[in-house]
């Protein structure tokens, strides 16, 4: 069983100028001690899709109004908010994307891991102190004996961020959502915080859900790739298949559009032409349908479903790239 199943999932934001259906039918699986990565441009869903997961979408004025979520194969959309608690931070921990915000700047790091230890495990004084400072010491962070009565202005975003995992993980959960954990750092600190994470994830045997707009991020790190595009799941697929063999036309031109080596002022860094529908009132059928090379007249008015090919790999394409077109 999964550790994580996603089903159907649907999250709307009810605004002025309409609803934005900022999920809009997606669905995933997360197996234990897995790295699962979604990518996809900003604005496609993934940050809500991961709040949604946590019951954190703000109400109002987002909703959520379709599909199941179930952890553990228990159903987390019917779970009655007082029991959210048990499961939020002890069972699935998050990161979010700013540690800048995501900290309080009147607080000490000792006070924020004081009441996360308190209110888990019911720990205070030295022995509280004391799994403290391993947990820092755990996150890659020198003197933590000095660092707990730093505030976060005193600290660089790098060893923020590294105050974040060390919150995150501090519960010991078994599966860890990190949402964008390396934006505003530079690329020396980039790779050491997802060294971090992915060693803490062998040693614990804890599964992520890596959210992140960087394929060379999820190349190194993830064993899954969901790709997301305009509020859906374009394809789905190992690591390994969607870099050799993309099968929907959107991962392909996002991965032609990587930088490489061979990359001259003459020779222009290939782009997807176009921008990304509204979600507010998206085209009918397949939404990428103004941007893909491939369209035909079928997908103007009917929507592709997110299908497995012989090998298992999953795109929502009616003529994905392993396959000849036929109109």
């Amino acid at each position: 069983m999964p550790l994580l199943e996603v089903n159907n999932l649907r999250t709307v934001f009810h605004t002025e100028g309409g609803t934005v259906r900022a999920v809009d039918g997606v669905s995933f699986a997360v197996e234990p001690g897995k790295v699962l990565g979604i990518v996809g441009e900003s604005g496609c869903g993934k940050s809500v899709t991961a709040l949604s997961i946590m019951r954190l979408v703000p109400d109002p004025p987002g909703r959520i109004v379709g599909g199941e979520v179930f952890w553990k194969g228990t159903g987390l959309l019917k779970l009655p908010p007082k029991k959210m608690p048990s499961i939020r931070g002890r069972e699935i921990a998050m990161i979010f994307q700013d540690p800048m915000t995501s900290l309080n700047p009147v607080f000490t790091i000792w006070k924020h891991l004081q009441e996360v230890l308190w209110k888990r495990f019911r720990l205070k004084g030295e022995p509280a102190k004391k799994r403290a400072m391993q947990a820092l010491s755990e996150a890659g962070i020198p003197d933590p004996e000095s660092r707990l009565a730093a505030y976060p202005h005193e600290l660089s975003g790098g060893m923020k961020q590294r105050i974040m995992i060390a919150l995150a993980l501090l519960c010991e959960p078994d599966l860890l959502i990190a949402d964008e954990p390396t934006t505003a750092l530079d690329v020396t600190i980039q790779k050491q915080i997802l060294y971090l994470m992915r060693e803490m994830q062998e040693r614990t045997g804890m599964a992520i859900v890596l959210i992140t707009h960087n394929l060379g991020v999820v190349a190194e790190t993830c064993d899954d790739v969901v790709v997301m595009y305009a509020g859906k799941v374009a394809e789905q697929s190992t690591v390994h298949d969607l870099f050799a063999r993309p099968r929907h036309p959107y991962t392909h031109g996002l991965l032609r559009s990587l930088p490489h080596k061979g990359l001259t002022r003459e020779k222009a860094l290939p782009m997807i032409e176009g921008t990304v529908p509204s979600l507010v009132a998206p085209p009918p059928g397949c939404r990428f349908t103004p941007r893909c090379f491939r369209a035909e007249e079928r997908c103007t008015r009917e929507e592709p479903q997110l299908l497995a090919n012989a090998a298992g790999r999953k795109a929502a394409c009616h003529f994905p790239l392993d396959e000849e077109k036929q109109t």
